[in-house]
């Protein structure tokens, strides 16, 4: 029995992934930080593919943790990549897989035990039960403003940081300053140009109000 079953709970659908938890030894708890990460909002929150190439390295280490196979930090993202990354070469994939082989993992099991999103998203919604019920338009707004915000105070600060060592080290010359970040969205259609954050809290550009008025006068 699987071993995030119980009682009635026998009674929920196959699962690759929970096959998978189960055989690997990855434990219950990986499950629920699975659905925590899915569920979850603003930066927590992580894409089912991203979710999919979470659990699969989880079971590449677990897989070399079972032959006894040792790796440095790092090691098993970059031997993950190697198996799955379209842009590796054949001889380069070869090589990795070689190389696991040598070490003792089953590379043909391992594999056939990597997930993709699509099993990791019926593993959340059907087997578990999880459901992402998302932001309202309102908070994905503020949610937006604030990551803008935070990025134009960050690239502020590193700017400032930069200009104040190259002067301290005269390798320019500059005087007291204040420095000007500014971020503008010029639509190509109406015309319009607004700052980013005077175009989010008017709710666009004018584009729908031209709409309006061409059929207005189509109508007349």
């Amino acid at each position: 029995m699987d071993s995030e079953k119980t009682g009635d709970d026998s009674n929920r659908p196959n699962s690759k992934v929970a096959r998978v938890i189960e055989a690997y030894d990855l434990g219950p708890e990986f499950g629920d930080r699975l659905e925590r990460l899915w569920t979850g909002e603003g930066e927590e929150r992580q894409s089912l593919r991203d979710l999919a190439d979470l659990f699969n390295r989880r079971v590449l280490d677990a897989a070399l943790r079972e032959a006894g196979a040792s790796m440095l930090d790092g090691e098993v993202e970059n031997v993950y990549r190697l198996l799955t990354d379209d842009d590796v070469s054949s001889g380069m994939r070869t090589e990795a897989r070689v190389r696991l082989e040598r070490d003792g993992v089953d590379i043909d099991r391992l594999e056939r035990d990597f997930v993709t999103h699509q099993a990791i998203r019926s593993y959340l919604k059907k087997y578990r039960g999880a459901e992402y019920k998302g932001t309202s338009d309102a908070e994905r707004m503020e949610n937006t403003t604030q990551s803008i915000q935070r990025l134009r105070s960050r690239t502020a600060t590193v700017t400032e940081g930069n200009l104040d060592q190259l002067r301290a080290n005269d390798h320019i010359t500059l005087g007291e300053f204040r420095l000007f970040v500014e971020m503008n969205v010029l639509c190509e259609e109406c015309g319009a140009q607004y700052a980013v954050d005077e175009l989010l809290e008017r709710g666009g550009c004018d584009c729908e109000s031209r709409r309006d008025t061409e059929e207005t006068s189509e109508s007349n």
